[in-house]
């Protein structure tokens, strides 16, 4: 089976990084298209093998793309068109449908409370989605969060289907030589307490709050380090400044090699005001270090001592750092629950079995329309079949 997966851009983030993790694991065919931004991520695709294309778009509302885009998935003879972020659903379902695409499916990764992938939720925005969404078979919700939220904006609860994101094991393994290069590279005491931030630098992220909360338990000995970049690294660097921790808190910048990152650290930290999923701390939990969290919807459900919910205010979030902090590092330890829900080969298989589901669907629906056009042809049609018509036998004739 063909698969196109549309994405709006291909730069480090964790719908990014999740197809290229599901698309080295898939049985399908697969190739992707960008509408802009082919960024890192391509080239890692490219390197895997599979085929990258950047449709080059200029600007979000630009009608020409969804003639190139309906050409492209034509041309291609794809059974499956699967669309992720908002930008692409607009354009990736609409273009599937023009172009006959049998099966079309959404992964709705990034819906909040009150914003769409850092997009206020306007009727506007709402509009567009719900309109497409008329296009699409299926949305595959990575929550149950994100599912109660699809609903309760207008999806039908019949269209979604709750696939969680998948988790490589091997990508976030703890690796204790690369530890000691990280620190190294990064002038860091090799003995040194390091809590750390990792993600897009996004107003949303709240690492402003955990330079502020971690401010006054920070030494020497003890350090922040903040992994990722983005619009707001100015602010978050004035931040540090301003709590007169500059020398004590890393920005690393945007990295590639998660799992030595990861593994530099002792204890990890998820601030957001809002998550949809929150891979990075199963990312945390999965190298083995313990994670303090404010929202996860990963996690519901799931019982460790691992990983501790957290208030999101100044005060809590400090006492929950000082209090993980005073203990010193923890020895890595795995948790197997979240490698039996969340392996990325269980997960890739369950959106395989998906495609294979609807595709067989779209299948028999065809077959019994045609089973139906031919009985209707084939059934005989009497000109004395109403009743008015029919002639009676004579009574007591010759």
């Amino acid at each position: 089976m063909k698969v196109l997966h549309v994405i709006t851009g291909l730069g480090v983030g964790g719908a990014e990084l999740q197809l290229r993790a599901l698309l080295q694991h898939t049985r399908h065919s697969s190739d992707v298209v960008t509408l802009y931004n082919p960024g890192p991520v391509a080239g890692m695709m490219s390197g895997d093998g599979v085929r990258v294309r950047d449709l080059g778009m200029t600007r979000n509302t630009e009608l020409s793309a969804l003639a190139r885009l309906t050409r492209l998935i034509r041309a291609g003879g794809y059974h499956v068109v699967h669309t992720h972020l908002y930008r692409s659903c607009i354009y990736g379902r609409l273009a599937a449908r023009l172009a006959g695409t049998p099966v079309v499916v959404t992964t709705e990764h990034s819906i909040g409370a009150t914003h769409l992938e850092r997009r206020r939720m306007t009727l506007g925005v709402r509009a567009l989605y719900l309109g497409t969404d008329l296009c699409s078979d299926v949305t595959i919700a990575v929550s149950e969060t994100v599912a109660h939220r699809l609903t309760a904006w207008g999806v039908p609860a019949r269209k979604i289907e709750i696939i969680p994101n998948g988790l490589d094991f091997a990508r976030v393994a703890y690796d204790g030589a690369a530890r000691d290069r990280i620190r190294g590279e990064l002038g860091l005491p090799p003995g040194a307490y390091l809590l750390g931030v990792l993600g897009r630098l996004d107003p949303i992220k709240r690492f402003d709050l955990v330079i502020r909360a971690a401010a006054p338990l920070l030494d020497d000995q003890h350090r922040l380090l903040i992994v990722g970049d983005g619009s707001i690294r100015p602010e978050l660097e004035a931040e540090a400044a301003c709590q007169g921790v500059t020398e004590l808190v890393t920005f690393a910048g945007e990295r590639h090699d998660v799992a030595a990152m990861l593994s530099a650290l002792d204890l990890f930290v998820a601030s957001s005001e809002q998550e949809t999923f929150g891979l990075s701390v199963l990312e945390a939990l999965a190298n083995g270090m313990p994670a303090l969290y404010t929202t996860c919807p990963a996690l519901e459900g799931i019982e460790t001592d691992r990983a501790r919910q957290v208030p999101g205010e100044l005060e809590g979030l400090r006492r929950e750092i000082a209090a993980e902090m005073a203990g010193g590092a923890r020895p890595r330890e795995d948790v197997p629950a979240i490698r039996e829900r969340y392996g990325i080969e269980t997960v890739a298989r369950r959106i395989d079995d998906l495609y294979d589901r609807l595709m067989d669907d779209r299948l028999m629906a065809r077959l019994k329309a045609r089973s139906r056009g031919a009985r209707h042809r084939l059934v005989p049609q009497h000109p004395a079949a109403d009743a008015s018509q029919v002639v009676p036998d004579p009574v007591g004739g010759d």
